[in-house]
């Protein structure tokens, strides 16, 4: 098919949310915005449909979004005036101990004290002060993360803020490890397990340096904003940021995969499909896909300095993924009560458990009780499924390089449903059908979950900041002029909050701006002395 005209200020490749996030905000500044996905369908991991029975909405991958409610991209588009509206369940997440114990997330604050008191009398208390804190800090805690690296003025602000010695021992906090924290913080389990349960939504288990800040950042975004879900479906979300960047004059091309962006004299100026037609970019190519994929197939290792290129060698993926949903002709039957109204269930372990679990994984074995991560959906959201019944979904992480055909993926999910059967009797005789996906089915959904790792690469510190994707600069900035990378490769990471494709979009007006020449001439000398051979 021929698409008159194929010219825009800029090109986007892959319409995930963070290439979304990126085409709106430069739609916003008046530029023209072709985005084009492999896929039929735009959204990448952020999509919805009928795939255990008619009539029950699924989410193919992520379905809870406290971060978007936070992030100043997502918040500044305002999609709620595109159609979007939030749901959220009664609680916002309940952690199962093996003895059925539940440790509890309220939005009221008041309610989740009282649920951690119950293991420890003074972790109630304890908890509020960690909330104040989260209160104290937000606005410019948020503001860092998600602005480009380094995040000088947000940086200072939150330095002024707390001052110097909590500044430093805030520092501290972040690069321990959950337990470590947890243990100094609390002294029940419950509230630390809420810690440890939350850093392992990344891929970093309780033991693991740097687990405490995801483990403390969930749990309070748990606290403030809860975990909400879009009316309707993972999908409304997509919806919304097309409609959006629609109204503005942006197109987005659906069942157009990229398989080369074009160089000329150092400079991206476009890119080819597979069927061979070319887009031309006036000013930007961004690319919502993986670091991996961006340099090595769609660039190619002919225009990347050699160091860079043994440095992708050494990008290290998150661990692969294992997910089950089913359509249940009721609610889960739980024993813990406490666990019937939240959106999110944690199952598994207690921290011995989860640590196991973690270890078992970094060893290559697939972990005999695996801990999952729960979301009931209809409990959520009452239009996902008919009423009295209820959508379900679990997932757990599994190692990397394993082949997992059809009979081990049964086995797999029966193993779930047993995890889950010990805590809901009877769940089982609920089920009317289930949907499993393994890491090759992952993939096929969205071929930016390479073999199943959902978070765009390790969250491990290593992997961080100035690491992400390789030791560099933290930056979009690629050595192609005009190239940026857009995805959760590139910091801040993974989920959904739009912080790799705010961050681009930002870089790329910047370097078509006023001073955008001195721009690129100091990050080209910046990363030649950083990709410099030996």
């Amino acid at each position: 098919m021929t698409h008159p005209g194929d010219i825009a200020d800029a090109v986007v490749i892959g319409a995930g949310p963070n290439g979304l996030v990126a085409a709106n905000l430069l739609a916003d500044a008046g530029w023209s915005v072709v985005v084009l996905e492999a896929a039929d369908e735009p959204g990448g991991s952020v999509r919805s449909g009928e795939v255990t029975e008619p009539g029950f909405r699924t989410d193919f991958c992520s379905a809870f979004y406290p971060l978007s409610a936070v992030s100043p991209f997502m918040t500044a588009l305002d999609l709620e005036q595109h159609g979007l509206s939030w749901r959220h369940a009664p609680d916002v997440l309940a952690h199962v101990l093996p003895d059925d114990r539940v440790a509890l997330v309220s939005r009221d604050v008041d309610r989740t004290a009282e649920s951690v008191a119950q293991f420890a009398e003074r972790d109630g208390d304890a908890w509020r002060a960690e909330f104040g804190t989260w209160q104290h800090i937000r606005d410019d805690l948020m503001d860092a993360l998600f602005r480009p690296f380094p995040p000088i003025r947000a940086a200072g602000r939150l330095f002024r803020r707390m001052g110097t010695g909590d500044a430093l021992r805030f520092a501290r906090r972040a690069v321990m490890p959950v337990r470590a924290l947890a243990n100094e913080l609390f002294e029940g389990e419950g509230a630390q397990l809420l810690y440890a349960g939350n850093a392992l939504h990344s891929d970093l288990g309780p033991d693991t340096a740097g687990s405490s800040i995801f483990g403390w950042l969930l749990a309070m975004l748990a606290q403030d904003v809860g975990f909400p879900a879009p009316a309707g479906g993972a999908g409304e979300i997509t919806a919304a940021l097309v409609r959006r960047l629609e109204s503005l004059g942006g197109r987005v091309d659906c069942g157009r995969r990229v398989d080369r962006v074009l160089i000329a004299r150092g400079t991206a100026v476009g890119v080819r499909d597979t069927t061979g037609e070319l887009v031309r970019a006036r000013k930007a190519v961004l690319a919502d896909v993986p670091a991996p994929s961006l340099y090595l197939e769609l660039v190619g290792a002919e225009h990347l300095p050699s160091r860079m290129v043994d440095d992708l060698s050494r990008f290290h993926w998150d661990d692969s993924t294992v997910k089950v949903d089913w359509a249940l002709s009721g609610p889960v039957p739980w024993t813990a009560k406490e666990a019937a109204g939240a959106g999110t269930v944690h199952l598994g372990g207690d921290l011995n458990g989860l640590a196991r679990f973690s270890s078992q994984l970094s060893c290559g074995q697939t972990p005999k009780v695996p801990f999952l991560l729960l979301g009931q959906m209809t409990t959520t959201d009452p239009s996902r499924s008919p009423r009295g019944t209820e959508s379900v979904w679990a997932y757990t992480h599994v190692p990397r390089g394993q082949k997992w055909d059809a009979s081990r993926l049964q086995r797999a999910a029966e193993r779930i449903e047993q995890t889950i059967e010990k805590h809901a009797p009877g769940f089982s005789s609920k089920v009317i059908a289930r949907h499993v996906a393994g890491p090759e089915e992952l993939g096929r959904h969205n071929i930016s979950l390479v073999d199943g790792a959902v978070n765009g690469g390790t969250a491990a510190i290593h992997q961080q900041l100035i690491f992400r994707p390789t030791p560099g600069l933290a930056r979009p900035d690629t050595p192609v002029d005009r190239l940026y990378l857009a995805s959760a490769s590139a910091h801040p990471g993974g989920a959904v909050h739009g912080g790799p494709g705010g961050t681009a979009a930002h870089v790329a007006l910047l370097r078509n701006g006023f001073a955008g020449g001195a721009y690129r001439a100091l990050i080209a000398a910046t990363l030649s002395r950083i990709t410099a051979d030996r």
